[in-house]
């Protein structure tokens, strides 16, 4: 438990984080990868690049420092902290790494006249304490998905058994488990850990389930991006047959049980934990509505999939958004950026909906706006992120 003191110290420090906290983690990361080796698996050095990353871990910190004396006002950033880290496996032993790489950087980057020896101890208890409830809430899950059924813990190697071009960016990848045993039943919306060795080194990665589980396998849909290492090793070198080790599903942007109209909006490759979303959503004859965008007709993936739902299943009404119009593939319903007049057009008549949406930040930020705008309730617009959360606003 932190002192007062320690939590008065600790909030002190908020006015620096807002105005320098990103150039403090940019440092942090740029020390901690080249001394530790060991923990480069488990970030994403595209992440790091970008600089999305370092924004989000300071974020992170600084909601952390201005909310220290009231934990529960954090919302459920630390219970997507949590699943980020059990889809990568963090252990206990990584803690201290960081621990002791965050306030060398605090130590370096503010210098001796702010990082006085009060604010370093208190910033070692807070980060202490940060660190006892992750670790303990990590090692419950661990447990948890470990003693389930088809559950297990740590790496578990499956085989690829299928791959599917979904279009001209998006492949298919259906694993089945090595031991030929059970597998863990994912929820809508979860994501699988995977571990690879790429050129001798140990690469980590997240990818969202785009399937139920029922049949026994995970499959997965990836893009290929653009420098992207493990999407292009994936498209280029992952054929049926190969080997890969797989962590137990994880994530909290899960479906939730509800009898009121369910909208889904996805654009570009977003769309692949929409799809498990949909399937499990059908079954319960709840009214969806499917929107989904993409640049054109070419990379849009499942809509064959899609429309025979729409066929079959008469609460589902479905609608595509292409940027573009390539004069190849089947038309959309709209061309062009989707806007809130067309938005609200395609949502229920009344908005007391539960939508969640996903896609690139620029996408879903407009998204979020729309869906204000339109009166539906802020705490029934949910959605994820794909890489490191970050701010809509």
């Amino acid at each position: 438990m932190l002192s007062a003191q320690d939590r008065a110290i600790v909030k002190s420090t908020v006015p620096l984080l807002e105005s320098g906290g990103e150039a403090l983690i940019t440092h942090f990361y740029r020390m901690m990868l080249s001394e530790y080796p060991q923990v480069r698996p488990l970030f994403n050095q595209a992440h790091q690049a970008s600089g999305d990353q370092p924004r989000a871990l300071a974020n992170g910190v600084l909601m952390y420092a201005r909310h220290i004396d009231q934990l529960d006002q954090l919302g459920d950033l630390v219970a997507k902290i949590i699943n980020k880290h059990v889809a990568l496996q963090i252990l206990p032993e990584h803690y201290p790494i960081v621990g002791a790489c965050l306030l060398r950087a605090i130590s370096e980057v503010l210098g001796s006249e702010i990082a006085t020896p009060e604010v370093m101890s208190a910033w070692g208890a807070a980060y202490g304490q940060l660190a006892d409830i992750l670790i303990g809430a990590e090692a419950a899950i661990y447990e948890e998905k470990a003693q389930a059924p088809g559950g297990w813990r740590g790496a578990r190697p499956f085989l690829l058994v299928k791959r599917v071009e979904e279009s001209d960016e998006i492949i298919s990848f259906y694993f089945a488990p090595a031991d030929n045993g059970p597998i863990l039943a994912a929820a809508p919306g979860q994501y699988i850990g995977m571990k690879l060795v790429l050129d001798g080194e140990e690469v980590r990665r997240n990818y969202s389930l785009s399937a139920l589980t029922d049949a026994g396998v995970y499959r997965i849909s990836v893009k290929r991006e653009a420098g992207g290492r493990v999407s292009n090793y994936l498209h280029d070198q992952m054929q049926v047959g190969a080997t890969i080790d797989l962590f137990p599903p994880s994530g909290e942007f899960t479906l939730a049980a509800s009898d009121k109209p369910l909208v889904l909006i996805s654009g570009g490759v977003g769309i692949t934990p929409t799809l498990p979303m949909l399937e499990a959503a059908l079954a319960s004859e709840r009214p969806v509505h499917f929107i989904h965008c993409a640049r054109n007709g070419g990379v849009h993936a499942f809509r064959d999939w899609v429309d025979a739902l729409a066929a079959k299943h008469p609460q589902l009404k479905r609608y595509y958004c292409y940027a573009e119009d390539d004069g190849v593939s089947p038309a959309a319903d709209k061309v062009g950026l989707l806007s809130q007049d067309q938005l609200a057009a395609w949502l229920p008549e009344q908005r007391d909906i539960d939508a969640y949406f996903l896609g690139p930040k620029g996408f879903m930020a407009a998204i979020k706006r729309h869906l204000q705008a339109l009166g539906v309730p802020e705490k029934q617009s949910r959605y994820e992120f794909f890489g490191p959360a970050a701010a809509l606003e």
